[in-house]
């Protein structure tokens, strides 16, 4: 049975993905960042562990108790993340760091910390559940474009870096996916952005309505479109580099290699002003 540990399985898109591969034979660590939920997973029957990726102590204390269980970790999957959303102008430092904290620098010390093992066996794979945000920018999204950026950066270079051993290293980049990204995003926002004394005033109102509004985005798919893919990057011979999932992705994939770059603009301007992943 081949361990998989996965962050951010509260809901959504981490708790699909622990479920669908529990269900198909792997032994899951399923982590979430707070007690509750971590309450709610061993209630399901996962071996449970707190993780918030913002905390190295937390981290590590996770990856501690995760091989005091076992000696081998065969799959990494980095899906706990956040999105803040809000004008770059209105973005300060610290709310950028805390972004990057979770997003970026969580992920990272996780990798690491799990890499050495993984060398040892000279096999795993490690999963990172990126976005279309992680290669073309939407406005409004500036903070989060920028830690997926960043995580896709961090990625392949990595991949290159390994690329003497049997370790595989894949991105996903969702488009919207049934979650609550929009309302968490939306929750981040009413916390760090001053919409009363910004610009962009006209701006935020139309994103709230998204954010806050029932309907599903154009084009969203279930959660499930991600365990499919999780699941091939972990079992294939050889797993794919690039995992696209939906239509606005793979539009965009596209698009962003035929489009000239102001044209390329003004079709993100029209598309952006959301929240979604």
């Amino acid at each position: 049975m081949k361990s998989v540990l996965i962050t951010g399985c509260s809901c959504g898109i981490g708790l699909c993905v622990a479920q669908g591969l529990k269900q198909a034979g792997y032994r899951v660590f399923a982590s979430a960042r707070q007690e509750k939920d971590v309450e709610m997973l061993k209630a399901q029957g996962f071996e449970a562990l707190h993780l918030d990726l913002s905390s190295s102590v937390s981290i590590n204390r996770a990856i501690n108790a995760v091989f005091k269980k076992t000696n081998t970790l065969y799959g990494l999957i980095h899906n706990g993340a956040y999105g803040q959303v809000g004008a770059l102008e209105d973005v300060s430092r610290q709310v950028l760091e805390a972004q990057f904290q979770t997003n970026v620098f969580g992920w990272h010390e996780l990798s690491n910390l799990v890499l050495p093992k993984m060398k040892q066996h000279n096999e795993g794979r490690i999963i990172y559940l990126s976005s279309v945000l992680g290669f073309v920018a939407m406005p409004f999204r500036g903070a989060y474009n920028a830690s997926k950026f960043a995580i896709e950066g961090l990625a392949n270079t990595l991949r290159l870096e390994l690329s003497n051993t049997q370790i595989q290293l894949s991105l996903i980049q969702p488009g919207p996916i049934e979650s609550e990204f929009r309302a968490n995003a939306y929750k981040a926002f009413s916390q760090h952005i001053d919409m009363e004394n910004s610009d962009y005033q006209a701006n935020y109102q139309k994103m709230i309505v998204r954010l806050q509004s029932k309907e599903l985005a154009d084009f969203t798919l279930g959660a499930e479109a991600v365990l499919k893919c999780c699941l091939h990057a972990l079992s294939a011979k050889q797993a794919k580099i690039h995992y696209r999932v939906t239509f606005p992705t793979k539009l965009f994939a596209v698009l962003i290699r035929l489009l000239p770059t102001w044209l390329m603009d003004k079709a993100l301007n029209k598309a952006g002003g959301g929240g979604e992943r």
